[in-house]
């Protein structure tokens, strides 16, 4: 398994894990998942890293069909600005290859932030620490064991509710 799922697992945490198909040549993860697995892209997460003025990796947890607001999320972290972190750094930082970086189980506890349209769902989908792998959870269960908090940092895509 993965260090996400053996972090869920050790700690008896209610989830389910859920497999797909990866195909390389998908042009988002997130998407993709929802699409495999027929979930609602709305309860699909993606993790993102950022990087604060001062060098401090963050990491935001938001919904595959928006974006990430970079100064929401430098204001929930008390930072100035927050630009995104370098693919290869965030690779390193977490032990997991970009488009199956999980939230949970990192090699590095980072300072976590959830969108809080999470709590709007009775569970939601994030990467389980490889692509094509997906966990489902409670939004409150992700916080716990990510030690995360909850800040409005995602915006909608446009054209979508």
């Amino acid at each position: 398994m993965t260090p996400a799922i053996d972090l869920l697992k050790k700690a008896k945490a209610e989830h389910k894990v859920l497999s797909y198909q990866h195909d390389p040549k998908a042009p988002s993860y997130g998407l993709e998942a929802a699409d495999k697995l027929n979930l609602d892209p709305a309860r699909v997460f993606k993790t993102l890293l950022a990087t604060t003025e001062k060098g401090e990796l963050l990491v935001a947890v938001v919904p595959v069909v928006g974006t990430l607001d970079l100064k929401a999320l430098a204001h929930a972290a008390g930072a100035k600005k927050a630009d995104m972190a370098d693919p290869q750094q965030a690779q390193r930082s977490t032990g997991y290859l970009v488009g199956g970086i999980s939230p949970l189980g990192q090699k590095k506890r980072l300072r976590t932030f959830i969108d809080e349209s999470a709590r709007q769902h009775p569970t939601i989908h994030v990467s389980a620490g490889r692509r094509g792998l997906e966990v489902e959870l409670a939004a409150e269960v992700l916080a716990q064991h990510t030690q995360g908090s909850f800040a409005a940092i995602g915006r909608t895509a446009i054209g979508r509710e």
